[in-house]
């Protein structure tokens, strides 16, 4: 019957290492818990929502919270997809594709976390991939947006890998201190389309009025 109503909740993107997919709440439970465990090395501030400098239960609370409250405001013309990131049976984190208005601007935006222990391990690259070819493949975007603090080594190597460019600067406050991101952008005409035999998607049919798409 949910999936009647909620088709999103079949949705999933298989790679060949990953498995990302719209979580249950038994699942988004155990990906919470790795948020509880940490996603980056003590001092750094990777994101504009301090929310990893909660204590770990908190931590855990905000993953469980942000993904419902996406979930309750979920409309075609603002939308965020957060979908759990697997490598087997083992949860590794979460992303997200968000976007609004897009059936006239076609532009998308993602954001990503990795339980520190799965860092530098190519999971990033694999699980943003396979996001953009939902985008740009599946939806029909014209554009790839992200921002990335100036310091973030590791998203800005992932950006850069998948062939975003510089697109100017945005500045904001964080902890009483101005911070300078780097705004970045992959056109679809920059997009290298990815090898169906690396990537499969399951459930989109259904979930395409979802997404004005």
């Amino acid at each position: 019957m949910l999936n009647d109503y909620w088709p999103l909740a079949q949705l999933t993107l298989s790679t060949k290492h990953l498995e990302l997919r719209v979580p249950n709440d038994d699942e988004l439970s155990v990906l919470a818990q790795v948020a509880a465990s940490g996603v980056h090395e003590p001092g750094e501030h990777p994101f504009l929502t301090p929310w990893t400098d909660l204590p770990p239960r908190e931590r855990a609370l905000h993953v469980l919270q942000q993904h419902w409250s996406r979930r309750g405001m979920w409309c075609a013309e603002d939308w965020a997809l957060e979908m759990g990131v697997f490598r087997g049976d083992q949860p590794v984190g979460m992303v997200t594709l968000k976007a609004r208005n897009f059936s006239v601007l076609r532009e998308v935006k993602t954001e990503s976390w990795l339980g520190l222990e799965f860092h530098r391990q190519g999971i990033g690259t694999e699980a943003r991939t396979a996001l953009l070819s939902l985008a740009f493949e599946g939806l029909g975007a014209v554009a790839a947006l992200t921002e990335v603090f100036q310091d973030n080594v590791g998203s800005q190597g992932v950006s850069r890998k998948l062939g975003y460019l510089h697109d100017g600067i945005s500045r904001d406050v964080l902890a009483g201190r101005a911070v300078v991101s780097d705004r970045l952008r992959l056109d679809v005409s920059d997009w290298v389309p990815t090898d169906p035999a690396y990537l499969v998607v399951t459930g989109l049919a259904k979930a395409l009025p979802f997404f004005d798409a």
